[in-house]
């Protein structure tokens, strides 16, 4: 659902984070918004600085305005409702009808004017992560600013003054709003268009919810056991896959939000760490890696050359990162000899499985019942069966044939003859 709202107010004091008078109603551009959670390819900007934009993983890039020099962004601090994967909607707080809410995308050098619109039930405020701008635009409520109201609107103004890859969310009542999914990505370009550039760009945020089956909300107060690992909201099998064509220079982006730090591992090719929300790393400093560990608050760009076809798995190496809606109470039976009891457990409580005998697949063939608006532990199917994965999971899928500008999923991967592992008689 793609809807277009006016939100009216006017120019206030520029004076640090300022608040937004209402006597100029025009001077507020439209925010879009967007409530869908599919991946929105990118396309070149039609005014400002050229650049090369991003792909934001299941998300999107905000619009903007050119005005008297300025850029112009518009955002709404509001409840959003964001589907996780097929099955399950959660009830969260973000961005423009979204969680994590729209990319932005400037260029270095630019002058940036963002408004901000709190819808929320509570005051907020917005910090701009890894950004050097005037002190009192820092969005740090009670020290820099005072608390955006709710029903009103404030304006941060700032010149982006080096590139990178950034991070927003807020610095007001963070560990609720922050738990309720209050984030979003922000990359400033270089002005050389040239530089740093790549074939394919993707971006996206890891976060994590606490939400018990059944439910929507998520419970805000948990520090460790959550349940629902995700990139930009979104679990496996509702995370889109990153398509490439054989060949290109790939750069993926990922900022972390969470709680924990990620391993992010990717199979079948080796990468280097080439950014930082501190700035790109020097050639000279750079290593191969084919996992990388983000910490809390941290941002990390790397790059790979998409050299082997296929479909390859892209995850968070951390096992109980890469599972959906998991119990913390569940005994270990591993080792223990079902055969004399198994039958008559499930007599009492059907849905019971055996785990440690027949792997997790069973979740995806038996379509075993669970709560409404939850998702099994591990999910979806493959070529070759079911997937025994979740949460922090795609595939990075190669192809010989897809075209630049193509981010659409290419489907599964028809493997040569030979090729695939098998059984040995």
């Amino acid at each position: 659902m793609l809807s277009r709202r006016h939100f009216l107010a006017g120019a206030g004091t520029l004076l640090g984070a300022g608040l937004v008078s209402k006597a100029g109603a025009a001077a507020i551009p439209e925010a879009q918004i967007i409530q869908h959670p599919n991946t929105i390819p990118p396309r070149a900007p039609d005014n400002g600085r050229p650049f090369n934009p991003v792909v934001t993983l299941n998300g999107w890039s905000a619009p903007w305005r050119m005005k008297n020099g300025w850029k112009e962004f518009h955002l709404i601090a509001e409840p959003v409702l964001r589907e996780l994967a097929p099955g399950m909607k959660a009830t969260l707080w973000g961005y423009n009808g979204s969680s994590p809410g729209p990319t932005i995308e400037v260029v270095e050098g630019d002058k940036v004017r963002i408004f901000v619109t709190n819808k929320l039930p509570e005051p907020t405020s917005i910090h701009w992560h890894g950004q050097r701008l005037p002190n009192g635009m820092d969005g740090v409520a009670g020290v820099t600013q005072p608390q955006i109201p709710v029903g009103k609107t404030f304006v941060y103004e700032f010149e982006a003054r080096r590139p990178g890859t950034f991070m927003y969310h807020p610095h007001a009542d963070e560990v609720t709003q922050m738990a309720m999914g209050m984030m979003g990505s922000w990359i400033t370009h270089p002005k050389d268009i040239e530089q740093h550039r790549v074939d394919r760009d993707f971006v996206f945020l890891l976060n994590a919810y606490d939400i018990e089956p059944g439910s929507s909300t998520p419970k805000v107060n948990t520090m460790t056991d959550f349940n629902l690992w995700t990139w930009n909201s979104r679990v496996f099998p509702g995370i889109d896959s990153l398509a490439c064509r054989q060949g290109d220079r790939v750069r993926i982006r990922v900022g972390n939000l969470s709680m924990t730090n990620h391993p992010i591992h990717i199979h079948g090719h080796e990468f280097e760490v080439t950014g930082t929300d501190g700035g790109w790393v020097p050639k000279t400093a750079r290593w191969p890696e084919v996992t990388t560990d983000i910490a809390v608050g941290q941002m990390r760009a790397i790059e790979f050359d998409a050299t082997d076809l296929g479909d390859w798995a892209f995850h968070c190496h951390k096992g109980h990162h890469t599972m959906n809606a998991m119990g913390h109470d569940v005994p270990t039976m591993i080792g223990v000899d079902h055969r004399k009891i198994a039958d008559k457990i499930i007599r009492i409580i059907p849905d019971y499985m055996v785990m440690g005998e027949r792997g997790m697949s069973d979740m995806g063939d038996m379509s075993m019942p669970i709560p409404d608006n939850t998702l099994p532990m591990m999910s979806g199917h493959g070529p070759f069966g079911p997937i025994e994965m979740g949460g922090m999971f795609t595939l990075v899928k190669v192809r010989r044939d897809q075209k630049p500008g193509d981010y659409k999923d290419p489907g599964w991967f028809a493997h040569p003859r030979g090729t695939v592992a098998r059984l040995v008689d």
